[in-house]
C-alpha cells in the first residue's frame, strides 16, 4: 500500500467505531485500501493477530455479523471469546453494561458488541480500556454493515461518486439504509431514489438533517425506478422493529424483486441486501450476475479484518503482546444532563449510564447515546 494510506490507517489505532461518521472520507478510503490488500495478499495478514483476542458480546440474535467478526479474527490468526445469548452472561444477574465492558476489556484486546438497546455500545466504549466496535444497537446504528456495503461498492465500482442509489423496502426502521445514506452523502454527485410505501418512508428528520448534502426523489414504484439505478439496496420489512403486528403483516410483501423487474435495470446495476432476506428477493434472481448480496457478505468479512487490524494498530510481519488502549470517545463540550425521551435508549435501560445531551443548531437537545432529539 502507498505510504500515505498506511499513515492514515495508523491514525485509527486505539479508536472505537460507533457510527460511520466516526471516520473521515480519507480514513474510510484508507480502510478500504487495506481491505483490498488483505484480499489480494491474504498470507501477509495470516498471523498479524497471533497474540490478540476479540470478544464478541452479542445481546441480540445475529448470524452473519457475529460469524463474520469471528471468522475475520480467526483469519488474522487471533482468538475469539464471548457469548451469543445474554442469558449466558452476567447481564441476567443485573450487571451493568459498563461493568461488563470493564471486565471483558481486561481479558480481550478488542470488543465487538451488538445490543438491542440504542447507545449501549457507546456506553461500553466509555467504560472499556480497549477499542469497541458497534456491531448494531437496536434500530440506531450498524456501522460495520455500512462498511461492508461501501467496501462492496468500492471493490466493484471503483468509486463512490456519480452514482444513483435506490433504497427499497423498510426505509423507516432500517438502520442499514439510514447509515448508508449518511455515509454516501459525503461523496460527489450521488443521487438517491427512495422506494417505499407511505408507512415505511425514509424519516423526514433524517432527510432534513442531511439537508443539501443529498439529492433525492421518492417513488412507490420499483418499475419506475429500476432503469436509472447504479445500485439497488433491498431491505426486508423487519418484524422485530414493529410494535403493531397487524401493520407488519400488511406491509411485509410490499416489494419483491424478481426477474421481470431485473430486466428493466442497467446491465451493470448492483443489487445489495444486508441479509437475511425473507421473500423480498425471488430465489431465481440469485442466478443474475448483478445479484451481489452474497459477495457483499464476504466483503463484509474482509472489511472487518481491515477494521480489526487498523484499530489495533498492527503491522504485517510484526507481532506484539502490547495491548492497544482505546482512545477516549469525544463528548460534546456543552453536553449536559437531559433525560432522553427514547424508551429504547441505554440511558433508560441501564442504571449506571448517566443521561447526556448535546445542543443542536435549532435550539434543541440530542442524546449523546442514541441521537434522539428532545423538542
Amino acid at each position: 500500500m502507498e505510504k500515505n494510506v498506511m499513515e492514515t490507517v495508523k491514525a485509527l489505532k486505539g479508536r472505537s467505531l460507533m457510527e460511520p461518521f466516526d471516520f473521515s472520507v480519507d480514513e474510510l478510503e484508507a480502510l478500504f485500501c487495506l481491505g483490498d490488500d488483505i484480499i489480494d495478499n491474504p498470507q501477509k495478514y495470516a498471523h498479524i493477530c497471533d497474540n490478540k483476542i476479540l470478544a464478541t458480546l452479542f445481546y441480540e440474535p445475529s448470524t452473519r455479523t457475529r460469524l463474520s467478526f469471528e471468522t475475520a479474527m480467526c483469519r488474522l490468526g487471533g482468538k475469539v471469546i464471548g457469548f451469543a445469548d445474554p442469558k449466558a452472561s452476567s447481564v441476567s444477574k443485573g450487571e451493568t453494561i459498563g461493568d461488563t465492558a470493564r471486565i471483558i476489556s481486561g481479558y480481550a484486546d478488542i470488543i465487538a458488541m451488538r445490543h438491542f438497546v440504542e447507545g449501549a455500545p457507546k456506553a461500553a466504549a466509555m467504560a472499556s480500556s480497549v477499542p469497541v466496535i458497534n456491531a448494531g444497537d437496536g434500530g440506531h446504528q450498524h456501522p460495520t454493515q455500512t462498511l461492508a456495503d461501501l467496501m462492496t461498492i468500492h471493490r466493484l465500482k471503483g468509486s463512490f461518486d456519480n452514482l444513483t442509489i435506490g433504497m427499497c423496502g423498510d426505509l423507516k426502521y432500517g438502520r442499514t439504509v439510514h447509515s448508508l445514506l449518511k455515509a454516501m452523502s459525503r461523496y460527489n454527485n450521488v443521487k438517491f431514489v427512495f422506494i417505499a410505501p407511505d408507512e415505511l418512508k425514509m424519516p423526514q428528520d433524517l432527510i432534513d438533517e442531511l439537508g443539501e448534502s443529498i439529492s433525492w426523489t421518492e417513488t412507490k414504484s420499483m418499475e419506475e425506478a429500476m432503469p436509472q439505478l447504479d445500485v439497488l439496496y433491498m431491505t426486508r420489512v423487519q418484524q422485530e422493529r414493529f410494535d403493531d403486528k397487524e401493520q407488519y403483516e400488511r406491509l411485509k410483501d410490499s416489494y419483491i424483486l424478481d426477474k421481470a423487474k431485473m430486466a428493466l435495470a442497467k446491465e451493470d446495476m448492483m443489487v445489495l441486501h444486508p441479509l437475511p432476506r425473507v421473500n423480498e428477493i425471488e430465489f431465481d434472481v440469485d442466478e443474475d450476475p448483478r445479484a451481489l448480496y452474497f459477495d457483499q457478505a464476504i466483503y463484509g468479512m474482509y472489511v472487518r479484518m481491515a477494521l480489526i487490524v487498523a484499530l489495533l494498530g498492527l503491522t504485517p510481519g510484526e507481532l506484539t503482546w502490547e495491548k492497544t488502549r482505546r482512545l477516549p470517545l469525544a463528548i460534546h463540550p456543552e453536553a449536559k444532563e437531559v433525560a432522553c425521551t427514547n424508551p429504547k435508549c441505554v440511558t433508560n435501560n441501564d442504571r449506571a449510564v448517566k443521561a447526556l445531551a448535546r445542543p443542536t443548531e435549532d435550539g434543541h437537545w440530542a442524546c449523546e447515546y442514541c441521537d434522539t432529539v428532545m423538542k
